[in-house]
């Protein structure tokens, strides 16, 4: 009797683990078909109107479009984005608390040793947005006309020429850190608070040069306000075809950005998926292809697998810039 009792209880155990796998798996494919059914919150590590902002809500708003659900876009500025990247990285993994992913995660990786989380590590990365691009920038009073002219200077004037940037470890630092190291130059380092205040100085003709993203720069070369004398893209951008890369001139030298979407680990792979599918979709549509274009940038479809992949490439090379430049964060 003891024998025949436990196998029936065994096999009660067994239909009820079944039972319950089933349901399991049903309730995972329930969650993805039905996935979202509420607003999504994107945390955006910024103030507003900056271009991770707009970016963010440019391609939120198609995101929105595509799921049928709103795209929130919240400003958590502070601690360079690290604010707004732990928010996120202690959220639930539900699909509905989403991290606008940007190149300054990578550049903090090694800019600050006291980080309570590792974004790679913490979050699931969804997939790419935007690539920026930066340039070189000069107020037209500047004795130089072109970059060979430019590099001539600088060495002639070792020191003396005044770097702008919107602080420590922002991407116009660090793209003119590779600058200074690949041509073997040295320019004085002038970190404002924003790269708003770093552009207005510049066009006053209180500081020499900027590596600037072209998004903020763009009108002011249009308007003849601004002297560009090169793309930090490997290759010209198409929205200044006459004006080239830097590549051309310093080979090797590429300081590109990147703008994706991260989700706490945890986030189940069917709703990973579905944001990918649809984030994907976005970026191929010919007419927010064009605006971003249009804004300087380039179109960054990828899969999850091939987005991490880049960010881990991403962070390792500009963390050696850093460790070998000494930077830390203020």
């Amino acid at each position: 009797m003891w024998g025949i009792g436990m196998q029936t209880h065994r096999r009660q155990f067994l239909q009820m683990a079944a039972s319950a796998t089933t349901l399991a798996a049903l309730s995972g494919t329930g969650w993805a078909i039905d996935y979202p059914t509420r607003p999504i919150h994107l945390i955006v590590g910024f103030p507003p109107g900056g271009a991770a902002d707009l970016l963010s809500r440019l391609v939120g708003q198609a995101l929105s479009e595509r799921l049928g659900q709103q795209i929130v876009v919240e400003n958590r500025a502070g601690a360079s984005s690290n604010i707004a990247t732990e928010f996120v990285v202690r959220a639930a993994p539900d699909g509905y608390t989403l991290l606008d992913v940007t190149s300054v995660n990578s550049w903090n990786a090694a800019l600050f040793n006291n980080l309570k989380f590792d974004f790679i590590r913490d979050l699931v990365l969804v997939g790419g947005m935007y690539h920026s691009n930066g340039i070189l920038v000069v107020n037209p009073s500047f004795p130089a006309n072109t970059l060979p002219e430019f590099i001539a200077y600088v060495k002639a004037n070792p020191g003396k020429l005044r770097m702008a940037s919107g602080g420590v470890g922002t991407p116009m630092h660090l793209s003119g850190e590779l600058f200074k190291e690949m041509v073997g130059v040295d320019m004085l380092h002038v970190p404002y608070r924003g790269g708003g205040p770093a552009l207005t100085d510049l066009l006053g003709g209180h500081v020499d040069v900027m590596f600037d993203t072209i998004i903020t720069s763009i009108e002011h070369v249009r308007a003849g306000k601004l002297r560009p004398l090169g793309v930090t893209s490997a290759k010209r951008a198409p929205v200044l075809p006459n004006v080239p890369a830097i590549a051309e001139v310093v080979p090797g030298y590429e300081a590109t950005g990147y703008q994706g979407i991260g989700a706490p680990v945890g986030t189940p792979a069917a709703i990973v998926d579905r944001l990918n599918t649809e984030l994907n979709r976005c970026l191929t549509d010919a007419k927010l292809a064009a605006r971003i274009t249009d804004l300087g940038g380039e179109p960054f479809p990828s899969s999850p697998a091939e987005f991490r992949s880049f960010v881990v490439a991403f962070t390792e090379k500009w963390g050696q810039l850093i460790r070998a430049a000494e930077i830390r964060a203020e």
